[in-house]
C-alpha cells in the first residue's frame, strides 16, 4: 500500500459524534483498551486530537476486518472500498509542567497498517508539532513500548529522542517497559 498509491489526507476533530470513529481505530491499533477519561480527554483537547481520513488513488484490499468511514458513518469492513476511509487519529493532552509551562502528551498515534508509509501519521504529528510551535509550548512527549521500533524511528525522523525508560509501565502487554520520548521547543522555535 505505501508504495505507488497516491493519498489525499484530510483531517477532522474529534467531537461526540465521531468518537465511536477513534475508539473503533483505537481498538483496532492498539493492544491496550482507553477508559472513557481517554475520550473525554479526546474529544476536551480540540485541535491536538484529529481524526485522519484519506482519498485513495485506486483500491485497497484488506485481508481482515478494518473500520471505514463511508459517507457519515462508521463501518466494519473486510474488502476492497474507495474513498473516505477512516485510517488513523492522533490524540493528544495539553498539560501544565511545573513552573507553569505547557506541555502536550501524545495519548495515542496511530494509522493502519494498510495505509502506513504514505504519509498520514506525518500530516497527522505535523498538525500537532505546528500548533505547539505556534501556542509556545515547551515540548511534547510520549510513551514508547520499548519493542516498538517502527515507532522509535517514526518519531527520531521529527527530532524526538529517548529521553527516559520506565519499567512496568504496561501491565497487561509485553514488554512490561517503555520509553519516555520527548521533544523540546527552543523558546525561539515555539515563538515563530
Amino acid at each position: 500500500m505505501g508504495t505507488g498509491r497516491e493519498a489525499s489526507v484530510s483531517l477532522d476533530g474529534v467531537r461526540d459524534k465521531n468518537v465511536m470513529q477513534l475508539k473503533k481505530l483505537n481498538t483496532v491499533l492498539f493492544p491496550v483498551r482507553y477508559n472513557d477519561k481517554y475520550y473525554a480527554d479526546a474529544i476536551a483537547s480540540g485541535e491536538f486530537t484529529k481524526l485522519g481520513s484519506s482519498s485513495l488513488l485506486g483500491e485497497c484490499d484488506f485481508d481482515s476486518d478494518r473500520i471505514a468511514l463511508i459517507g457519515k458513518r462508521c463501518i466494519f469492513v473486510s474488502s476492497a472500498y474507495y474513498s473516505d476511509i477512516c485510517v488513523g487519529a492522533i490524540a493528544c493532552r495539553l498539560e501544565k509542567k511545573e513552573g507553569g509551562a505547557m506541555r502536550v502528551y501524545i495519548m495515542t498515534l496511530g494509522v493502519l497498517a494498510p495505509y502506513r508509509g504514505i504519509g498520514i501519521g506525518s500530516k497527522l504529528l505535523n498538525h500537532v508539532l505546528d500548533i505547539c510551535t505556534k501556542q509556545n509550548i515547551s515540548e511534547i512527549y510520549l510513551h514508547v513500548q520499548t519493542n516498538n521500533e517502527d515507532a522509535i524511528k517514526f518519531y527520531k525522523k521529527f527530532g524526538f529522542e529517548i529521553t527516559d525508560t520506565i519499567q512496568d509501565y504496561y501491565i497487561n502487554i509485553e514488554p512490561r517497559d517503555c520509553y519516555v520520548v520527548t521533544k523540546s521547543f527552543a523558546q525561539s522555535e515555539a515563538s515563530k
